[in-house]
């Protein structure tokens, strides 16, 4: 769909085309009218003659006849519209239609701030002599000033402009007698500058068979949505060819040979490069292909190049190439198909002391030996380095050092340059001399590998000074000697002496650490794995109360009632008390009340009560209610005593109380019954019953004893157990026991 202005325009002139002049009318159309077939007739009219052009479906005619002396009419009417009658009407003098430009096409070019114009003139360039150019930004508002004027015709440069800005330019070539019109070409768009430079980020190179290797190069372009694609120029080392790769993508992949390549790339847009970005691949060394090539020199302006395997069934084409260090490839390709080496005759002279690189390659195309193009076009058969002329050694190795012990040292070195061994290096001397100053030892040489950078001399003296020195050498001779270096072997007692002080210096202070760690954790573990056991004397679990309160005697026991037994068997009594204690918990509140004992009836007798108004029964009734109680307690047949126990309970008969002072009273803890015993029981007393115990004979006479027998008598009953011998008549064993305690 196409749509056009309603009001036309028409404008003849003419053209210059060497030597004659060509005339043209151009028109718009003037109608907004969709896709409409158009048809106009043009009439051109001059003083004698009149010519009509019909039907005419475009926009443009070319006129056959112009005569350049006479005024020229044209008339376009628009027969499209047949009932408007509308025509368009121009007049001009023919010498004054003559118009140059403006050009058929313009190339821009921008970099460094400057925009070269390369216009395009056709036919008519010869009858210009000159152009202008102006600009502005994109959609600024005006041109800028002044105009630029060109110093020829093919190129005009503009300078000072912002390298980020995308402006406008029209082109227009200066008027002249040859060139009566010059009217200004339409704009053109010129993109920004390309300023950044593309970052390569990667290189593969990897090897493949027959002496190729596949390398892989990727780029990155910050601005790359200006960028149409990239140009990347890839070329040998030796600059035998260059060719150039065209790539939309920021990657390249080529099959190579072994020699080393430059590449170098740019972006491209419709207005420029971008600064190139360049990157050198080194030859690619492979020990594989080392031994298959053989050299030798016929002096320094030619070398024979020999090869093993018969290369000629396969290949016709090889090319040599050699370098030496930090120099330029060389290369020379040849023709051979009958023997299987070749001499190369130098353009340059070998020099010496220089170390070589020779690689022979080979080429499968016949036809031409030159190469043809770099990728997939050649392969390396072999490689080998060789001088023409080795030296000596011209430095020797630099910064020895050395780590000494009491009997050996360690020494290390630099290696000396590859430009100063002037040939292949083939190892290294060390001399050194035990105590240099006295002159009397001899020097010590030892040989050492090319490739060892280090050396350790054993079986050294102890506190002894060593002078070493360093040379290397090659197959032409000895290099110079390195300046000497001294160094002493440390003393015997160096490690006792030092050890023992570090081991002090650094041992206390984490044995001070340990020790307060230790003691932490120990009582740590205590508290939780062994609780603490607090000491009696000291803990508070024993109360101890003084008072007077009343205490509950055991009854005295009458010990002639025991041997009332038939057969000499004797009846263990036992006089049991069950006591109504007062509650701890109200004792321990209150150390004042005296602690009063209460005993209870036994069996049938009922309840039996004391209290401190009773009276004191005598001795000799306490002693008739006792043997009673055991009696009425004990068998009453044969039979019943033969199958009763031995050990009868008898029933406590009314006690009464003595009210005297309390002795301190300890209260039942964790702690031993003998404690409790030694605290509640009055002095004196244990030493009593021991008395009572050994009989008349050993009783105590002690004055000061407190207690009068009848009282001891209840302390300490009498316990009698009868050991029964068996049936059949022998004699039977009595043992009476007797024992003090105390019952509560």
């Amino acid at each position: 769909m196409m749509w056009r202005q309603e009001k036309g325009e028409l404008d003849c002139f003419g053209k210059r085309i060497n030597p004659s002049i060509k005339w043209k009318c151009v028109w718009t159309n003037g109608k907004l009218t969709v896709n409409k077939m158009y048809r106009y007739t043009l009439v051109i009219e001059q003083k004698k003659y009149c010519q009509i052009y019909p039907n005419i479906s475009g926009t443009s005619m070319d006129l056959r006849i112009v005569n350049e002396r006479y005024n020229i009419t044209a008339r376009l009417f628009d027969e499209s519209y047949p009932h408007s009658c509308k025509e368009t009407v121009f007049r001009g003098f023919p010498p004054e239609l003559v118009r140059c430009g403006p050009p058929l096409s313009v190339k821009f070019n921008r970099h460094s701030r400057q925009l070269d114009v390369l216009p395009s003139w056709g036919m008519e360039k010869r009858y210009i002599q000159s152009y202008t150019v102006r600009y502005k930004e994109l959609k600024g508002p005006s041109w800028a000033e002044p105009t630029v004027y060109s110093q020829d015709i093919n190129k005009l440069t503009v300078r000072n402009l912002s390298s980020s800005m995308t402006y406008e330019v029209q082109l227009r070539v200066l008027e002249n007698q040859r060139c009566t019109q010059v009217p200004w070409s339409k704009s053109f768009l010129v993109q920004p500058e390309l300023t950044d430079v593309p970052v390569i980020n990667m290189v593969k190179d990897i090897p493949k068979r027959k002496g190729k290797r596949l390398v892989t190069i990727k780029w990155k372009f910050a601005a790359s949505e200006l960028s149409e694609g990239y140009r990347v120029t890839v070329k040998k080392s030796g600059g035998e060819t260059t060719e150039t790769f065209n790539t939309s993508h920021p990657l390249l992949t080529l099959i190579l040979s072994h020699s080393a390549y430059q590449f170098e790339i740019i972006a491209i847009s419709k207005v420029g490069t971008s600064p190139a970005a360049q990157r050198t691949i080194p030859p690619f060394y492979d020990k594989g292909l080392y031994g298959k090539l053989k050299v030798t020199f016929n002096g320094n302006t030619s070398f024979n190049v020999s090869w093993v395997d018969d290369l000629i069934k396969t290949y016709s084409c090889f090319a040599v190439e050699w370098w030496g260090n930090k120099e330029k490839a060389a290369h020379k390709s040849f023709y051979e198909d009958e023997k299987k080496y070749k001499v190369i005759l130098l353009d340059v002279p070998l020099q010496q002391y220089t170390r070589y690189t020779f690689t022979l390659h080979t080429r499968p195309y016949k036809d031409v030996c030159n190469l043809k193009s770099i990728n997939k076009s050649e392969s390396t058969y072999g490689s080998i380095q060789a001088y023409f002329k080795e030296g000596i050694p011209i430095s020797a190795p630099g910064n020895i050092s050395s780590n000494v012990t009491q009997s050996s040292m360690v020494l290390e070195w630099i290696a000396v340059p590859e430009e100063d061994t002037r040939g292949f290096l083939l190892g290294y001397i060390l001399y050194y001399r035990e105590n240099p100053q006295d002159g009397t030892e001899t020097e010590t040489n030892i040989t050492i590998d090319a490739g060892s950078t280090s050396y350790e001399l054993v079986d050294l003296k102890s506190s002894t000074v060593y002078k070493v020195q360093l040379s290397a050498f090659t197959g032409a001779g000895m290099g110079v000697r390195s300046s000497a270096a001294y160094f002493e072997t440390k003393p015997k007692a160096y490690f006792t002496a030092n050890g023992v002080i570090a081991g002090v210096v650094a041992g206390v202070p984490i044995l001070l650490l340990l020790v307060h760690l230790s003691s932490m954790l120990f009582k740590r573990a205590k508290k939780l794995l062994w609780p603490s056991i607090p000491n009696p004397d000291n803990s508070n679990a024993i109360q101890k109360l003084d008072g007077v309160c009343e205490l509950k005697l055991l009854d005295p026991n009458n010990s002639q009632t025991l041997e009332e037994e038939e057969g000499g068997s004797k009846s263990l009594c036992i006089i049991d008390r069950n006591e109504e204690i007062s509650s701890i918990s109200n004792i321990y509140s209150n150390s004042d009340i005296c602690l009063q004992l209460n005993t209870d009836q036994m069996g049938a007798q009922g309840p039996s009560t004391s209290t401190t108004d009773s009276p004191k029964p005598s001795s000799v009734d306490l002693q008739t209610d006792t043997a009673t109680a055991c009696k009425a307690a004990g068998p009453t047949s044969d039979m019943d005593a033969r199958t009763s126990t031995d050990m009868t309970q008898t029933a406590m008969a009314p006690n009464s109380t003595v009210a005297h002072k309390c002795p301190p009273l300890a209260f039942l803890s964790d702690y031993t019954t003998m404690e409790l015993f030694q605290q509640t029981m009055p002095q004196g007393i244990s030493a009593t019953c021991s008395s009572l115990t050994q009989g008349p004979s050993s009783q105590s006479t002690d004055t000061d004893s407190t207690l009068t027998p009848l009282e001891l008598h209840y302390i300490c009953p009498s316990l009698s157990q009868t050991a029964i011998q068996p049936s059949h008549g022998s004699a039977s064993e009595t043992q009476n026991t007797e024992e003090c305690y105390t019952v509560l």
